[in-house]
């Protein structure tokens, strides 16, 4: 059903990388997400709460950068200097981000959230040229959309890059160029279930039967013919009732006793007419079909 919708959608999905460390911890932490392109000019769409994500990095970064120059001077305990810059063992204190595939160089990024909804405009500067094979379609009219319909969202949810290391010399992390660098994207299909309308009424989401996956946020939502329908921005978690306690069963030829509660999951996307709506205020230009 969405075979060549996905290769047409997957010319202009890009996946979003990003690795992170703690202190006193050898570990790094991958992590994913999603933005597609809208035109050849830089354009591309995620969440806002994506944008807030990479906004966030940076902040971490000259945090971590001050508290290490001064560590460096060695007139102030690790401690007490990690006192002053509230960092924890239990956060992040270094993070870096890239975008893979998306354009040859990046000189900035301008994020342009929306007021309400989690939708964010990116607007890549500096580059010669841009790495996508075709730009997306939207919806033309919100009619094109209705509960029953199929769907399919496009993401990359399970970070399986390795290109990245810890310099313990520079006591940093760094990306290279061993490793694998992509991760395989991932499709999940689902049916509209209902609508998602704010306090006045207006229709600024549609909810999907499945959940979308972590690393998804950001990723379209598309027909079976590639025209764009919206956005994976969360997925939530309803009650069914549906709960057992203290069963009795038998596993493995031992009887146990077993709790089990029941969720649904459902993903919920930003309607395309918002996102038309938040490209047009911010005149970039698109296609509808």
């Amino acid at each position: 059903m969405f075979v060549d919708a996905i290769q047409r959608v997957g010319g202009f999905t890009r996946a979003i990388h990003s690795i992170a460390k703690k202190p006193l911890s050898n570990q790094i932490e991958k992590g994913a997400a999603t933005l597609f392109f809208v035109n050849n000019q830089g354009w591309a769409l995620t969440c806002k709460h994506v944008a807030q994500w990479i906004s966030q990095a940076d902040q971490i970064n000259r945090k971590y950068e001050s508290f290490r120059s001064e560590l460096k001077h060695g007139k102030v305990a690790e401690q007490e200097l990690m006192d002053k810059y509230s960092l924890s063992t239990n956060q992040a204190v270094e993070m870096r981000i890239t975008f893979v595939d998306c354009v040859d160089r990046i000189e900035k990024i301008h994020f342009f959230n929306h007021p309400v909804y989690d939708l964010a405009l990116l607007k890549f500067e500096g580059f010669e040229k841009i790495q996508c094979s075709n730009f997306p379609v939207f919806a033309e009219t919100d009619q094109t959309i209705q509960p029953g319909q199929m769907l399919c969202r496009l993401g990359f949810p399970f970070p399986e890059f390795s290109n990245f290391k810890w310099d313990a010399s520079l006591q940093q992390l760094l990306w290279t160029k061993d490793g694998q660098a992509r991760s395989p994207r991932f499709p999940i299909e689902g049916m509209v279930t209902r609508f998602l309308g704010d306090k006045a009424g207006k229709v600024y989401g549609i909810e999907m039967s499945t959940p979308g996956l972590r690393g998804q946020s950001g990723g379209p939502l598309f027909d079976g013919e590639g025209r764009i329908a919206g956005m994976q921005s969360r997925t939530k978690h309803l009650h069914l009732g549906f709960d057992i306690e203290e069963k009795e069963i038998v596993a493995h030829g031992t009887p146990k006793k077993v709790n089990d509660y029941a969720f649904i999951h459902l993903g919920e996307c930003i309607h395309v007419s918002v996102i038309k709506a938040f490209l047009d205020s911010h005149q970039v230009s698109y296609q509808i079909g």
